[in-house]
Formats: structure tokens, C-alpha cells, sequence
């Protein structure tokens, strides 16, 4: 087994143990919160919370990392990356059927009319986690370009490269996209463990920020082995 593997593994294994972890807390308590009285009632979040608003973006924003996946998987033939792509493409879709079943359980619709990030625009300011409208102004917003519509998504124009690239290329390209991808998603799940209310969501929050840390360090290192560097 290379350093690699084993690197991959836990990646993903570490990913799909807090996930486990969540599916247990929301079958229990994690939509619980205390009164001022000292009981426990039962909450709901509303359609801007924090927490619906991470379980739309990051839904989306895995479901380009799926896609990605399956790409360079007909792309290469390298065990490595192949093995890296099926992990990510596994987890995060696991994770993404979490999220949308969590937004099914809460009686929430799995579209806003609201820009993507604006849950993350606004929390911090009126104390309850409740995200802002529009994409530009604030800490935390982001402006679409070219069909990438929150921080670290590929472009179109990124995902019709990938398409065309071959072998190492294809290796290389996958490797920086996604690197990048990983980043902002960290971005992304950092802000939910810190805004969202859920127990559960915030579990799985912080499980993604470690898991996509250990696979950027992973793929740094695949592309370091072929001669390449992350994309400025």
C-alpha cells in the first residue's frame, strides 16, 4: 500500500464517520434546542436560516465535485487518482443525499430565491444566523463568473477542458480543480460550523473542513510527484 492510498483512505473514512455521526444526531436531538427555562423544544430552521442555506449551496457545490470525479475517471487509467476520484465522488454524494434529505425533513424547499452564499453574507450581524440578499458587499459573498456559482467551483469553461484532457493532463487539470474546489468548500463548511444552529449539520460542517483538508494535502502531493503546482 502506497502513502498515497492510505492517505485517500482516511480522507475518506474520517468523511464518512462524521457523516455517520450526523445521521445519529438527527435521528435524536440535533434539531433540540434549551429555552430559558432550562427545557428542551423543538426547532425547526426557517427557510434563510444558516442551516438550510449550507444544505442548498453545499449540495450544489458537491454535486460538481461528483461530476468532476466521474470525468477524469474515464480520463486516466492512474490507480492513484482513480482511487482519489472514486472517494470523492462517494463521499461527497453520500453527503450531498444527506443534506437535500435533511432539507425534505424540515419542510424546505432545495432552491432559494435568494444568491448562493447569502447565508453566509449576513450571518454574524443580527445574531441569528439568518443570511443577507445579493452576492456583493459583504464578508463571505461571492460573485458568479462563467457557471461557477460559489468559491472553488470550476467554470464551464474548466469543465470543458477537463473533458477534452487526456492521461496526464487530465490528471493535472482534476488535481487543481478540485484542489481549488476543496478550498472553498472548506470555506463554505467553516461558516456552517460556525453559523448553523443544527447539531448535526454543524457535525457534519466540521467533518468536511477536516476530511477536504486531508485530501488537499493529498493532492498537492500527486502533483508535486508529476511535475505540476496548483494553479495561481
Amino acid at each position: 500500500m502506497t502513502r498515497t492510498y492510505w492517505a485517500a483512505v482516511c480522507a475518506v473514512v474520517l468523511a464518512l464517520l462524521f457523516a455517520a455521526g450526523a445521521v445519529t444526531v438527527a435521528a435524536g436531538n440535533g434539531n433540540e434546542r434549551h429555552d430559558g427555562a432550562g427545557s428542551t423544544a423543538s426547532r425547526t430552521p426557517g427557510e434563510d436560516s444558516a442551516d438550510a442555506g449550507f444544505a442548498r449551496d453545499m449540495s450544489v457545490h458537491h454535486q460538481q465535485a461528483v461530476e468532476m470525479s466521474f470525468i477524469v475517471r474515464d480520463r486516466t487509467q492512474d490507480e492513484d487518482v482513480r482511487r482519489l476520484a472514486y472517494d470523492i465522488a462517494n463521499t461527497q454524494a453520500n453527503q450531498r443525499g444527506m443534506m437535500l434529505g435533511w432539507l425534505d425533513l424540515w419542510e424546505l424547499p432545495k432552491t432559494s430565491p435568494d444568491a448562493p452564499m447569502a447565508w453566509m453574507a449576513g450571518a454574524g450581524t443580527d445574531g441569528g444566523g439568518h443570511g443577507g440578499h445579493g452576492t456583493h458587499g459583504s464578508a463571505g459573498t461571492h460573485e458568479a463568473r462563467d457557471g461557477a456559482l460559489m468559491p472553488g467551483m470550476a467554470t464551464r469553461a474548466d469543465l470543458a477542458k477537463l473533458r477534452e484532457a487526456d492521461g496526464e493532463q487530465a490528471e493535472v487539470l482534476y488535481l487543481r480543480l478540485m484542489t481549488a474546489h476543496h478550498k472553498g468548500g472548506v470555506t463554505m463548511a467553516r461558516g456552517c460550523a460556525d453559523r448553523c444552529e443544527v447539531g448535526a449539520q454543524r457535525s457534519l460542517a466540521r467533518g468536511m473542513v477536516d476530511a477536504q483538508a486531508s485530501e488537499i494535502a493529498l493532492m498537492t502531493d500527486l502533483l508535486k510527484e508529476r511535475g505540476a503546482s496548483l494553479r495561481p
